[in-house]
């Protein structure tokens, strides 16, 4: 196991376009180098990660043109996923590579504290012992539901063995699921959201409730994309990233539930929000209710509504070109062109 900053440094520059591609998602492969706006991950091309050993340097070392920060892929993490502490930045690096976390040196004396059930704690530990969604049955899943496109989608993590208890006079039960970290506005993890999973069906496990949320939810959510001007906020993770297929350079968030999206915090940058409803009297009190704060905050507010019950079924059942249209129709001329992906 690799025991020093070096050896996991190696280790990651091994696997540098699969690290980029998780914490750097907001950029792509040109030739031998990822390119993205820096390293935590906002949309650009200034900052070039080596890919491979060459003549110009080893694989995984970076420098961005703009600031002339430099660096190896554990400052890529440590930056991506705003970690202070060497510690857990080796730790999220170790989980990323599937390895075994060390053992700490007391553990024969002191053994952790359990968090609290449903704790932000709790939620901290689940995503931190979850692994990335790409070649797991959380990517099958939500390709099965015509989300393909998983750019930005950091925030999502998958655990093979997810506890589930129906209630507290049943027994604990054990499912796949893909967990999405809840953060705040600073990216802090305040809550996570689990979506079991039945690896038979690529569909939800068939149980009473297979979503949940723990943590603290109110004014925070699972966010795709780092937000600026423009944003775009619905309930449901699907619902949101099914937008995403035709808007992919949109910052969004999923709040949830209709009660948590009429209650999302505004960042302060934010000037436009596009607001996804869904088509039920749940979705019109949040949207009313959103509508009237971004007024109050001098933020111009934009209704996205869906065909059908929500934008995932739109994607499902009329397909992608007619979700691009909807969304060409409803969104403003200025933030299709910065923001729409051509139609293949």
């Amino acid at each position: 196991m690799a025991q020093n900053p070096h050896d996991l440094s190696r280790i990651l520059a091994d696997r540098a376009e699969a690290v980029c591609r998780h914490y750097l998602s907001s950029g792509r492969r040109e030739g031998g180098y990822w390119l993205v706006g820096d390293v935590r991950n906002t949309p650009g091309r200034s900052m070039y990660v080596r890919l491979k050993d060459s003549p110009k340097g080893p694989a995984g070392k970076w420098a961005d043109a703009a600031t002339g920060e430099h660096g190896d892929l554990l400052d890529v993490i440590r930056e991506s996923c705003g970690l202070v502490d060497f510690k857990d930045v080796a730790d999220e690096a170790r989980t990323f590579l599937s390895m075994p976390l060390p053992e700490p040196e007391a553990r024969q004396h002191q053994r952790q504290t359990p968090a609290p059930h449903g704790s932000p704690e709790a939620a901290r530990r689940l995503v931190r012992m979850s692994q990335p969604i790409y070649g797991t049955l959380a990517q099958a899943y939500l390709r099965e539901r015509g989300i393909t496109d998983l750019r930005g989608t950091g925030s999502l993590h998958f655990h093979p063995r997810c506890y589930y208890r129906p209630d507290e006079h049943s027994p604990t039960e054990t499912w796949p699921a893909m967990i999405a970290a809840v953060t705040d506005l600073d990216g802090k993890i305040t809550g996570a959201h689990r979506t079991w999973l039945d690896p038979r069906r690529r569909d939800k496990a068939p149980i009473d409730t297979p979503r949940r949320a723990m943590g603290d939810l109110l004014g925070n959510a699972v966010r795709f994309g780092i937000g600026g001007e423009v944003m775009a906020a619905g309930e449901g993770i699907e619902t949101v990233l099914s937008l995403r297929q035709v808007l992919p350079d949109m910052p969004m968030l999923a709040a949830l539930s209709a009660g948590h999206l009429a209650a999302i915090l505004f960042p302060d940058t934010l000037r436009r929000l596009y607001i996804v409803r869904d088509n039920d009297p749940a979705g019109d009190g949040a949207r009313d209710a959103l509508i009237e704060r971004a007024n109050a905050a001098a933020i111009e507010a934009i209704v996205i509504s869906p065909e059908l019950d929500d934008l995932n079924e739109d994607l499902r059942t009329l397909g992608l070109d007619a979700l691009r249209m909807e969304a060409r129709l409803q969104v403003a001329p200025q933030d299709v062109a910065r923001f729409m992906a051509l139609a293949a």
